[in-house]
């Protein structure tokens, strides 16, 4: 048995779902966050629950072969990254074992797991910024990220994984900040859309935030900003309350084929280049002269291409705003007649596409929150049937909830998951292929291919 506060020395013998070393000694299994498998270690147990304890790292005694120096200076202490000490090749086995090891605990699902895609860019891949602004003890406003597992800022001015852009950014904010009154900005969101860029300074009350735009233009040249105004006590960003302060307030882009607006509010994936090999997989199995029905579809993007290879799909999406973009995305690319978005829950309207498409060859992509699909959602594709199923997941666990339901190997008795130790489902397992979407986290997309069992091709 470990006790609090007290020092060990263990091996590491494998990886938690969060990346930390999992290290069996004494009765107890310890997770120490930044070690990696092979490395013999000393840790402080900062808690103990039963047989499990939780530790911070203090040496490592002996170091494995993949461990390499962090780039970034606030590693460890901004929650962001998880796995700047582990070299790239490492980590991509790490998510390959990940989504693997979660399917067969949760699920009770034995398959192949593809290697994990990986990214071209291991650092300044992203698009998107998002920053807390604050105040810290002294009364300085900080710009940064929030520690792990805390919302207080850790301090930064630039930021490994994000683009080059982003140290530009931080400079602006805080250079603003000194005209501001303390405690007033609350964020700052950036995003990227080829040369341009689009910001949105988030504060609690209507500021002139002239200043800023004149202080930005001094770096980019075609960008807009808009505040935002939230006074709210809550973790989430942006408010209702909306101002352009420079420029349109938007721009038109056009991302693999498809033509859109994106604003400060416009959901894109942050990664370009596994966002258009994740869209290219799902396009790649989705056949000509189907029907795709795209649940949870979010703005659209997935949805136009669907209909552009397909002929026709569906979109359901609950978020209105999410709905109205996709409504335009469907009139700027010409997809009337071929391209049909429902604004509703997924589980409220599933059934009613179902029937609408009746008699129809049937293609299902479905890409949830991280909660993953509504049981009753899982339900209604589990008796449809659709000739494949096409699922994009950020979240292992749930995954391997909704898999397993789809395939038998778990069933719901008097509402509770039970594992049946066989495949007795609607659908069978084609492929599993996790993409790297950001590397050096512990995040991963997880794009699955299922087949409807006995299924014959006309």
């Amino acid at each position: 048995m470990l006790h609090k506060n007290e020092e060990y020395e263990g091996l590491v013998e494998g990886y938690g779902t969060d990346g930390e070393g999992i290290i069996k000694i004494q009765g107890t299994t310890a997770f120490v966050p930044f070690c990696l498998v092979g490395e013999r270690v000393s840790f402080k147990v900062l808690k103990v629950k039963g047989n499990i304890a939780y530790g911070k790292l203090i040496k490592v005694l002996t170091p494995s072969y993949a461990r390499v120096n962090p780039v970034c200076p606030v590693f460890g202490k901004c929650g962001g990254c998880d796995l700047q000490h582990m070299d790239y090749a490492e980590q991509l086995k790490f998510k390959s074992e990940g989504v693997k090891n979660v399917l067969n605990k949760i699920g009770s699902i034995y398959v192949g797991i593809n290697e994990t895609v990986a990214c071209e860019k291991q650092y300044a891949y992203r698009n998107k910024l998002s920053l807390p602004v604050g105040v810290d003890e002294e009364g300085n406003t900080v710009v940064g990220f929030y520690a792990r597992r805390s919302h207080r800022i850790i301090p930064v001015d630039n930021c490994a994984i994000q683009s080059e852009w982003v140290k530009d950014v931080i400079s602006a904010v805080k250079e603003f900040a000194k005209t501001c009154k303390k405690g007033v900005i609350r964020h700052i969101v950036a995003r990227q859309l080829g040369e341009q860029f689009i910001f949105a300074l988030v504060a609690t009350k209507k500021i002139n935030a002239d200043k800023l735009a004149d202080i930005l233009s001094e770096k980019f040249k075609n960008f807009t900003l808009l505040l935002n105004v939230n006074d709210t006590d809550t973790n989430v960003i942006f408010g209702q309350e909306w101002h352009i302060c420079h420029g349109e307030g938007f721009f038109e882009a056009e991302d693999l084929g498809i033509k859109y607006r994106a604003g400060a509010n416009t959901f894109l994936q942050v990664n370009d280049d596994i966002r258009e090999k994740l869209y290219n997989a799902v396009l790649e199995n989705a056949e000509e002269g189907a029907v795709a029905i795209d649940l949870y579809s979010g703005g659209g993007m997935l949805t136009a291409m669907l209909a552009k290879k397909c002929g026709i799909a569906y979109g359901i999406e609950i978020v209105e705003e999410a709905s109205r973009c996709a409504d335009e995305l469907k009139e700027r690319n010409g997809l009337s007649g071929k391209m049909f978005n429902i604004c509703g829950a997924v589980e409220d309207n599933i059934d009613k596409v179902f029937e609408r498409t009746s008699g129809k060859r049937r293609i299902i992509v479905c890409d949830p929150p991280r909660k993953g699909m509504e049981r009753s959602v899982v339900k209604a594709i589990a008796r449809s049937d659709a000739d494949k199923v096409i699922l994009v997941s950020c979240n292992p666990a749930t995954l391997a909830r909704d898999l397993g339901l789809l395939c038998g190997t778990l069933e719901e008795r008097d509402g509770a998951l039970v594992k049946t130790g066989s495949q007795c489902g609607a659908y069978k397992i084609v492929s599993i292929t996790p993409f790297d979407m950001f590397p050096q986290t512990k995040w991963v997309e997880t794009l699955v291919v299922l087949s409807r069992k006995n299924f014959q091709k006309a």
